[in-house]
């Protein structure tokens, strides 16, 4: 008897859409996998951009200093919407999800493999923050083993202040521009990079940032987790990717499965191919695994 395939749930980080995934989509697709990603809240179609973004001529101080419109986005907000999806997904495969979170959206799969861990077949980060319980993103960003992130260089204004942390992707300034690229596209060409930056938006919450992580041994612990390493990536480092897994399989139990890919932050972008093969390959141990535990 054939094995019903597993649907893939997309969950794109800081800054960034569903846009992000639009190459894995159509790789998972075209081997017979449903995979669906969505704008998180306050993200993408979801964003308002603060007035000042638009002014002409464009006044930097002014940026710097407006308050967010997305400050009230809250990342149980965030949480919801994923876990709508995930029950969407799970009703056009097998009853269960792999879900995958890049880089910020981390936080928000880990909430959601605690909500609904009997939906998901595995939870995949991709060079996401994957948090102990209690800590929040801000503090896991503030460890030594971050120290050399590049991403804190790009940030505008005072969060405090404003409500969000706030970038600037569709600066003209040469220095800037280089930065953003080093940080999340070191290996995207200059043309792809450009594509790759008009999709940005420039705040986000930082009720994302704050919000603890409250993962437990036995919900989230139940769920099989991945995490694939990402070696040149420059918005978080190997070094503090490194540290979460052991970080996380020592708060938890368990050991994270790991994999590796020669990319920088935004391998969805830069290496679909290899990524997607990856994400097959978890599914499939996922489905097998489960088959032995149900005999």
């Amino acid at each position: 008897m054939s094995i019903c395939k597993a649907a893939f749930v997309l969950v794109h980080g800081a800054w960034h859409n569903r846009w992000a995934w639009h190459k894995v989509a159509q790789v998972l697709e075209s081997q017979g996998f449903a995979a669906l990603a969505l704008d998180l809240p306050g993200a993408g179609a979801n964003a308002i951009a603060p007035s000042s973004l638009a002014a002409q001529p464009f006044d930097a101080a002014a940026f710097a200093a407006e308050p967010s419109p997305m400050a009230g986005v809250t990342q149980d907000e965030r949480t919801q919407a994923v876990v709508a999806l995930v029950k969407e997904a799970a009703s056009l495969s097998d009853g269960k999800v792999v879900l995958v979170g890049h880089s910020a959206g981390g936080m928000t799969v880990s909430a959601v493999a605690e909500q609904v861990p009997n939906l998901l077949h595995a939870v995949v980060y991709l060079a996401g923050f994957l948090v102990p319980p209690g800590m929040p993103l801000l503090a896991m960003l503030q460890h030594e083993s971050m120290s050399s992130a590049l991403s804190p260089a790009l940030f505008i204004g005072d969060p405090t202040e404003i409500g969000a942390t706030r970038i600037h992707a569709g600066s003209t300034d040469p220095a800037y521009r280089s930065r953003l690229k080093a940080a999340f596209y070191g290996d995207l060409s200059d043309a792809e990079f450009a594509l790759a930056a008009t999709q940005l938006h420039c705040d986000e919450s930082n009720a994302g940032a704050l919000a603890p992580s409250e993962i437990t041994p036995g919900r989230f612990g139940s769920v099989p987790r991945h995490y694939i390493r990402c070696t040149q990536d420059c918005a978080i480092p190997l070094s503090g990717q490194d540290h979460m897994i052991a970080a996380v399989d020592a708060a938890i139990g368990g050991k994270t499965t790991t994999h590796t890919l020669d990319s920088s932050h935004s391998p969805f972008l830069s290496q679909p191919d290899a990524l997607s093969k990856i994400l097959i390959d978890i599914a499939a141990r996922s489905q097998v695994r489960q088959g032995a535990e149900a005999m």
